[in-house]
């Protein structure tokens, strides 16, 4: 399908447009990133080919239909109550799809959109304030300062920490944490991160877990809640599984461990390709790392290691130079204890900047 046209409310740095030639015209001195994508979108082709991010593996390329990228900016515009003339900031690269659907709702919807470089600290030099971003986790923990020019944030592409959760609690700024990938084109499920009425520790991860709970909203908000046309179902690694016809074409089959709390919410535990059997013990590493954002001011994964009795082994493998750590205060089962730690001077990250983990284990275990 060729899309010949855009709103006519949609601005680029606030600059109108009359036609897409002018538009072209303007992105080619501007971004050529930018400016091959938008060729790319208003051309006769069908799709549009997007990386993914390579968060297992070697990023890869697939097809996704412009049909349903231009859905699901109509579903994020109606979800968030985004119409014509809302102001929005792209500081994702436009590379990868959640960068390229920020632009896509803009154009669809009507927004006045400003672009600043993908930097870890986007809104640094900024003051204008904006209705709706996008970021990742990194982003979101440098720019809390300054979050007051942002009323609404989606965060993806990461794992939001307890830690971070707690820190946006007392801002007027309204943040949600999204589920989804590329094959979705970006998010299928949404959940509230902080503005709660009430803010204490309750979790559906107690029945998970049993011994602890963890910090959560008591409300629908503290899980996943799935977009329209969206079904939902676990498969029998207790993995998520979707199906949306209007974003994908095939049945999705995940690697993430979910709880399922209906058919609309889940809970996310954590990756199955990450999950450690420690003694016929199950740890989801995300878990346990939440617990010990607090204790590490570096970054930081715990992984498990083959041993002859346990048959995994908990480790924790911490970026840069050897330090002093305190983790008996966290708040870890005993089984939950790494029991070992190794420093590694680089983590090995994808192009998104995610950590492989795999790949920085293998470094560790050349050198041991």
């Amino acid at each position: 399908m060729k899309y010949s046209t855009f709103h006519k409310a949609f601005k680029l740095n606030s600059n109108s447009f009359n036609n897409i030639d002018d538009l072209l015209a303007y992105a080619l001195h501007f971004s050529p990133e930018i400016h091959h994508f938008l060729e790319d979108w208003f051309s006769e082709k069908e799709v549009v080919v997007v990386k993914t991010s390579g968060s297992t593996g070697t990023p890869k390329s697939i097809q996704l239909q412009k049909k349903q990228m231009r859905y699901s900016a109509l579903a994020t515009g109606d979800f968030f109550q985004l119409n014509e003339k809302k102001t929005a900031l792209l500081c994702l690269p436009i590379a990868y799809i959640a960068g390229k659907m920020m632009l896509v709702r803009a154009l669809t919807l009507g927004w006045h959109l400003d672009v600043v470089n993908a930097s870890s600290n986007p809104l640094k030099t900024l003051s204008r304030k904006y209705d709706f971003t996008a970021m990742v986790p990194l982003q979101l923990e440098n720019s809390i300062d300054k979050l007051y020019l942002i009323k609404k944030l989606i965060v993806g592409g990461g794992f939001v920490s307890n830690d971070l959760q707690e820190k946006i609690q007392p801002l007027s700024t309204e943040v949600f944490g999204t589920y989804g990938m590329t094959e979705t084109i970006t998010h299928i499920a949404i959940k509230k991160l902080n503005r709660f009425p009430v803010w204490r520790a309750s979790s559906l991860k107690s029945i998970f877990r049993k011994e602890r709970v963890s910090l959560r909203n008591t409300g629908d908000n503290s899980f996943y809640q799935i977009l329209p046309n969206t079904t939902i179902y676990k498969d029998e690694r207790n993995c998520l599984v979707i199906e949306n016809s209007k974003v994908s074409n095939e049945v999705v089959f995940t690697n993430d461990v979910i709880t399922l709390i209906s058919d609309t919410q889940f809970e996310w535990l954590g990756r199955f390709d990450n999950v450690i059997n420690s003694g016929g013990i199950k740890l989801h590493p995300e878990i346990i790392e939440d617990e010990l954002y607090k204790f590490i001011q570096q970054r930081f994964f715990v992984a498990g290691i083959p041993d002859d009795k346990l048959g995994e082994k908990l480790i924790l493998i911490i970026e840069g130079s050897s330090s002093l750590l305190d983790i008996q205060k966290a708040n870890l089962l005993r089984f939950e204890i790494p029991k070992e730690i190794y420093f590694v001077e680089k983590f090995i990250e994808t192009a998104t900047k995610k950590i492989q983990r795999k790949r920085t284990l293998d470094l560790i275990f050349i050198k041991v």
